[in-house]
């Protein structure tokens, strides 16, 4: 933590009273463990795993310190997978897909846009290890028999990216088949671990360190029950735009960072839901993701690749290939609520990655600070938006 013993104790003694924290004594500090306050209702675990069915894993790859040398480290990166309906299950989902700004890559986001069905996990990793990661699901689902019967396995993986190389070796193509592997088969339900984990390890947001952070928020019954999650890998803006519950905090924290001049991270948001969704309504739920960005400050740079995900798990079984079925489809007219919450969870869980993350040191001696809690809290309470 960085900001003083006697605020952090008190933090947590706040945290174990707030609803929606879901975490234990132990456990790294949320962001409405700080006191900011967001809209809506969060899900038990404030995380992407509310959504039934949803499991995520990472693997991790710190290694080194010291004067970059490509090839040898050090090493800041890792991957993270996202299973819509778990690790075991093989039945596809519905999904949807938008592209605020292109200057990122998403693998298999044009035959998931033409055909609207996902199979497998959806992986997150750093740019230059896109392709290892894309070879080792195709290598997993082979392993695990995903195709009975079947030594033809056609597979077109999502596997999305942001630039860790300020603090990673990025050009030393450190990620392998193994932790690709390790991500899928660490996959679970439950608490997500957040800021310097998986996909989100060397990750940089608004200038202080980010990573992956998650959130979710749940529907009133009156308006169908149904939970909405999100998980970001979040790597965009500069500091100076950074607002947190509204307030401009970027421009009133001290202090000097690595991307001062220009925007040149991008960010992935994931979005779960088990409402029941067809693809063109989750391409919608998908396009909502942006406000909650820009609430948090973002332009979407020229520089920034920024690219959403939202999948529905309801309709199991639904995607079939010889014979036709029957699904359960929401009201379009009615989504409204589900816009509402995917606004609201995407802004709070860009800024639980960045109240997780902790300040790290990279390649050639490159330290990116985490934000520091303190003095979030002081700025919040300045504008009165502190939630004591």
């Amino acid at each position: 933590m960085n900001f003083p013993r006697t605020l952090a104790a008190l933090a947590v003694v706040a945290a174990l009273a707030l609803p929606g924290s879901a975490r234990a004594a132990d456990e790294k500090p949320r962001a409405r463990d700080l006191g900011v306050p967001f809209d809506g209702s969060p899900g038990t675990l404030n995380a992407i795993t509310d959504v039934p069915g949803v499991e995520v894993g990472h693997s991790t790859i710190i290694k080194g310190e010291g004067k970059r040398v490509i090839g040898v480290g050090p090493i800041r990166t890792g991957v993270t997978a996202v299973f819509p309906r778990g690790l075991a299950s093989s039945d596809p989902v519905f999904a949807g897909v938008f592209s605020l700004n292109g200057n990122g890559e998403m693998t298999g986001a044009h035959w998931l846009d033409e055909f609207g069905v996902l199979e497998g996990p959806i992986m997150l990793t750093n740019t230059h290890s896109v392709g290892s990661v894309f070879e080792a699901v195709i290598a997993w689902c082979l392993k695990e028999n995903r195709q009975p019967g079947s030594e033809y396995c056609w597979s077109l993986p999502i596997v999305a990216e942001t630039w860790d190389g300020e603090l990673n070796d990025i050009n030393g193509f450190h990620v392998r088949k193994k932790h690709a592997f390790e991500a899928i088969e660490s996959a679970r339900s439950g608490p997500v671990q957040e800021g310097n984990v998986g996909g989100g390890t060397g990750m940089i947001c608004h200038d202080f360190k980010g990573g992956i952070g998650t959130a979710s928020r749940v529907i009133s019954a009156s308006e169908g029950g149904h939970t909405v999650g999100v998980l970001v890998q979040c790597n965009y803006g500069l500091r100076e735009q950074l607002r947190i519950a509204g307030v401009p905090v970027g421009r009133e924290l001290t202090g000097s960072g690595v991307r001062v001049a220009s925007e040149s991270g991008s960010i992935i948001i994931v979005i779960a839901t088990d409402a029941p969704l067809l693809p063109h309504q989750l391409e919608r739920m998908a396009r909502r993701a942006a406000l909650g960005l820009a609430r948090n400050g973002s332009i979407s740079g020229s520089g920034s690749g920024d690219i959403f995900i939202a999948f529905s798990n309801a309709n199991a079984g639904a995607v079939q290939t010889q014979r036709t079925t029957a699904v359960n489809v929401y009201p379009s007219d009615n989504m409204d609520p589900l816009f509402a919450a995917t606004v609201e969870a995407t802004e709070e869980a860009i800024i639980n990655a960045m109240i997780a993350a902790e300040t790290m040191t990279g390649a050639d001696g490159v330290t990116v600070r985490a934000l520091p809690h303190g003095e979030v809290r002081e700025i919040l309470r300045k504008y009165n938006r502190l939630a004591e």
